[in-house]
């Protein structure tokens, strides 16, 4: 889960919008009123969301843009009059008043964007000496059976794989437990 950061001038504000996350079930790291207190906390966290205004204490949003990790998204909130002269493309705006539902929505779909960063990052890991064998125990099963070539029975597994959504290796194991029942 994508956690955020909100700041405002007005801490009133940001107290706001963070029971609205919450409601919502999403988690607020912390509510500031200064660039410098939010940076703090994107230092400690790595990744994330920030959520502020277009001015806070001591900084614009621009300026807080420039100085998060480069890991983190933000949402900024302002007036239909501030926003027409915004031009920054890595961040996203929303106009005030602030409907409830645009700001859930637009939590929601930067934090599917986070989720497929990191699914898309996740480095493969190696296979160990155990699963492998299996996988290959499964391709000659298949071979065996179904008279394919090894390729066939790789791709064969590899499609049932995507289709069911589980592993290759959780594939695997479902072709030997069919045999054993057909079997």
């Amino acid at each position: 889960m994508v956690s955020a950061i909100i700041v405002f001038s007005k801490l009133e504000d940001a107290k706001n919008i963070r029971n609205i996350l919450q409601r919502a079930g999403y988690p607020a790291a912390a509510v500031c009123t200064s660039g410098i207190q939010a940076l703090s906390y994107a230092d400690q966290l790595g990744e994330g969301l920030v959520i502020c205004g277009y001015r806070v204490n001591d900084m614009i949003y621009s300026e807080l843009r420039e100085d998060l990790p480069p890991d983190f998204e933000m949402i900024l909130v302002a007036s239909k009059q501030v926003l027409s002269d915004y031009s920054q493309g890595d961040v996203v705006a929303l106009s005030t008043p602030l409907r409830v539902n645009d700001l859930i929505n637009t939590v929601e779909m930067i934090t599917a964007g986070f989720l497929r960063k990191k699914k898309k990052n996740k480095k493969k890991k190696e296979r160990t000496e155990e699963e492998k064998r299996l996988l290959k125990e499964a391709k000659e099963l298949l071979m065996d059976r179904n008279h394919m070539t090894e390729e066939e029975a790789h791709r064969y597994l590899q499609k049932c794989s995507m289709d069911s959504g589980n592993s290759l290796l959780e594939t695997a194991q479902m072709i030997f437990s069919l045999n054993k029942f057909m079997g």
